[in-house]
């Protein structure tokens, strides 16, 4: 092996860095770009199903015929949270810099929920059924990171 290659060989053990990169850049779509829009925006939308149930973040196709769905819904800000796990440790690019939860959040009038972060401070103050509101990036991009992360609502202590 050359001295300059990023690869080495100790013990007998190939080793070599891992790098998850993706090298390309792709067009998102029309369902995808209007819900993007949207949150740059301050706009939350879902799409309607077939039965009914709202998707948030919204499905392009009905999961229960394969139809192209086309009914927009709009969402308010606030949602409850269906379940959680602590973050203790943030790892460098997550949402906060502090600790956190993620938390599945169904939004008010969703049916599916969406994953996200809730600046909970603490993790006695976050339970399943806990209500929360979208906290607004200040710069928004037009991307699922224009919701910066979910607050808590209402006299959490």
């Amino acid at each position: 092996m050359s001295g300059t290659s990023s690869h080495s060989l100790k013990n007998g053990v190939f080793v070599a860095p891992l790098e998850v990169a993706f090298p390309y850049k792709r067009t998102v779509g029309t369902l995808l770009s209007r819900f993007f829009t949207s949150l740059q925006q301050c706009h939350l939308e879902g799409t309607r199903g077939s039965d009914g149930r709202v998707y948030f973040p919204p499905a392009e196709f009905d999961p229960l015929t394969g139809a192209q769905l086309d009914e927009w819904v709009t969402l308010p800000d606030t949602g409850t949270v269906t379940t959680w796990a602590w973050q203790a440790i943030p790892e460098d690019g997550q949402p906060l810099a502090h600790p956190f939860a993620w938390a599945l959040i169904t939004l008010d009038g969703a049916d599916v929920p969406i994953l996200h972060a809730v600046d909970a401070l603490r993790s006695d103050r976050i339970a399943t059924g806990t209500r929360v509101k979208v906290r607004w990036a200040q710069e928004r991009i037009g991307g699922i990171t224009d919701i910066a992360c979910f607050d808590l609502l209402g006299g959490a202590s």
